[in-house]
């Protein structure tokens, strides 16, 4: 992979770490302490706190902020303008620097445009959040969820395409991939 790509009007601090082959576009700001995994593209207008760490082939598009307690693991694609947060009940004239609630997104998870995530909640792997949803609560691996507050209305495939039957074993139309799900829960048993 390729030396690690920055704009000339990102600020990438003294501290931070960017991996192989990761591209930084226009108006970024990568901190000190943050890591940025492999391959990662940080579209414009991008934030990212100290200490945050971001998996490899991650895909975080335009508007986007990282706060410190987020966890971004491989392959995640966070939609424009995505919400995160990091502490539960803000006040300006409250210092709560020492409250930030972490927030875990696993392998793999879709996040969409515009949609926010309250901080202390965790996105499953291959979790796949709908455009414009508020996440409120943990969220299953392979979940589809939508709306304020988001809720699941159906399981998602690794390629991300939606798992028109329910259980106990589920043939992927797209991929092939096959799935068990029983008990609220999908799992992986074969992939194609």
């Amino acid at each position: 992979m390729s030396e690690p790509f920055v704009h000339p009007t990102a600020v990438v601090d003294a501290g931070a770490m960017l991996g192989p082959g990761v591209r930084v576009w226009h108006f970024v700001h990568v901190c000190a302490g943050a890591r940025i995994g492999a391959g990662t593209v940080l579209g414009q207008n991008v934030y990212i706190g100290p200490g945050v760490r971001v998996g490899a082939g991650v895909k975080v598009q335009n508007n986007v902020s990282l706060y410190s307690g987020v966890e971004v693991e491989d392959d995640v694609f966070l939609g424009p303008s995505c919400v995160f947060t990091n502490v539960l009940f803000p006040r300006a004239h409250v210092e709560r620097k020492f409250e930030f609630a972490p927030t875990r997104i696993g392998r793999g998870a879709t996040v969409g445009a515009n949609a926010t995530l309250v901080c202390g909640n965790d996105l499953g792997a291959y979790a796949f959040v709908g455009a414009g949803s508020v996440v409120t609560r943990d969220v299953a691996p392979h979940a589809l969820v939508v709306g304020n507050p988001a809720k699941r209305i159906g399981w998602a495939c690794r390629c991300g395409e939606r798992l028109t039957e329910e259980g106990p074993q589920v043939t992927c139309r797209r991929c092939g991939d096959r799935y068990h799900m029983a008990s609220g829960a999908c799992a992986l048993l074969e992939a194609s």
